[in-house]
């Protein structure tokens, strides 16, 4: 599909007055060098560098790639470069807007084009997993024969939104979240460079550290922000842009919460506490404020994790992969949606019944074995596999469990320090009863009567 006489007036327009524009759209990187991020993609020799003609590859020169990676990164970006770099035809879809038709038209313009006066086109297709799998299977053809060079981008993971022929025929690159620095560079070449604010008005370090945390590793957030509040500051004659001036333009409070200060390991430790003690409420008051502050989303689904182990135990043998797999799909979506799995562990473990016996339970033996309560390994339980191991008296007279009515084999498994130690205490709270009393039978069983092993954990 060809640009139309509208669509290339707009453009010819902002070519001419680039204030007419976003500053989001002024300030897209015009090189490669100028991109933003995505270093590991960007070095010598690697596909989108070959792509914008740098190193011809000829016979293995760049085949078509699916760019995926969160919202706001630079995919689109990356399409504008390589449209800017390339002496190839360039021609833009949306899956949210274009159907099978669309497609075709440009697959005959692409084979039109290469058989009439030998131009190559390359076909941008935005959040291409909302294409079905026959609008997916249109491009195969076109794909395969390199009728055009496909540059697809999508947000969701393509091993589920995108069918298999078209990723074994693409190289599929992912795309990191922009960091804090990434962004802070971003935001200061937009104020100082004349395609964007061009040093009209300045942001001080407290507005800039609020920018960049409401912005959530968007880019395209992160300058949509900027923009309307240096026009709220200019529009009151400021030459900078204030704290007050952001919070009012773009209606989001900043959190007094700093990441590497005593606020952070305060609002933590409340967390983790509020969760102890069963608070639901103040324990979503304070993973919101972890949110809103900017806070790692791996960060807190660690100390979910901790906290799973630490105050719930066995009490709840579903807490501990409940976190686990909470920090695993935060690794995979990141925020904004992030939060809604936060939320949900965050729930799920404030109100599960707690214990801290298991917690008790290992710091009691690590106390044993500072003090040097260790010995050696009963003789029956030592390694009996290599030669010549019987005749020191290794594994004989091991009794195999598997071989015992019960599956319980009376034989001594510590050490003689500790061979009466009971470490693990288990409380009657939720699941764990059922864990009290199996412990009793299983150590009436081994002959175990010894004493209780003991120890406090540390405050969090």
């Amino acid at each position: 599909m060809e640009p139309d006489l509208f669509t290339a007036a707009a453009e010819d327009r902002q070519d001419k007055d680039p204030s007419s524009s976003p500053l989001a759209v002024r300030m897209r990187p015009r090189t490669l060098d100028e991109v933003v991020g995505q270093q590991h993609l960007l070095k010598p020799g690697s596909p989108l560098r070959r792509l914008v003609g740098e190193g011809n590859g000829g016979p293995a020169g760049p085949s078509s790639v699916i760019l995926w990676g969160p919202p706001g990164i630079g995919k689109t970006t990356l399409a504008y470069v390589v449209s800017k770099a390339t002496n190839k035809r360039f021609v833009e879809l949306s899956a949210i807007t274009a159907g099978v038709k669309e497609v075709r038209a440009v697959i005959e313009g692409a084979r039109r084009a290469t058989g009439g006066y030998g131009k190559e086109t390359v076909l941008f297709l935005d959040e291409i997993h909302r294409f079905s799998k026959a609008q997916q299977d249109s491009l195969l053809p076109a794909v395969e024969n390199r009728w055009v060079t496909l540059i697809a981008a999508t947000t969701e993971n393509p091993y589920f939104s995108i069918i298999s022929p078209l990723l074994s025929r693409s190289l599929l690159l992912t795309l990191e979240s922009l960091t804090d620095d990434d962004l802070r560079g971003l935001l200061r070449r937009a104020l100082a460079d004349e395609r964007g604010l061009g040093g009209t008005v300045a942001l001080p370090k407290d507005a800039e550290s609020h920018l960049l945390r409401i912005a959530g590793g968007d880019a395209r957030r992160a300058l949509t922000a900027l923009e309307a509040a240096a026009g709220a500051a200019l529009s009151k004659q400021e030459k900078e842009i204030t704290l007050l001036t952001l919070e009012e333009t773009v209606d989001r409070a900043a959190v007094k919460y700093d990441r590497d200060g005593d606020q952070h390991y305060d609002v933590t430790s409340a967390l983790i506490k509020s969760i102890r003690g069963s608070d639901v409420d103040a324990a979503l008051h304070y993973l919101a404020r972890m949110i809103e502050a900017g806070e790692d989303p791996r960060f807190i689904a660690r100390r979910l994790m901790i906290s799973a182990s630490e105050d719930i135990g066995l009490a709840d043998p579903t807490a501990l992969p409940t976190a686990v797999a909470a920090a695993q799909a935060v690794a995979m979506i990141g925020f904004p949606e992030a939060a809604l799995v936060l939320s949900q562990a965050t729930i799920a473990l404030a109100l599960a019944p707690k214990s801290n016996a298991a917690t008790l339970a290992i710091f009691a033996a690590q106390e044993d074995v500072r003090k040097g309560l260790a010995g050696p390994v009963p003789a029956h339980l030592r390694d009996g596999h290599y030669k010549g191991a019987a005749k020191l008296g290794h594994a004989v007279g091991y009794v195999y469990p598997h071989d015992v009515p019960g599956g319980i084999a009376a034989q001594q498994y510590a050490p003689d320090a500790v061979r009466d130690q009971r470490y693990y205490q288990p409380t009657r709270y939720g699941a764990e009863a059922r864990y009290a009393d199996v412990v009793e039978r299983v150590r009436e069983r081994l002959g175990r009567t010894g004493s209780d092993g003991g120890a406090s954990p540390s405050a969090g």
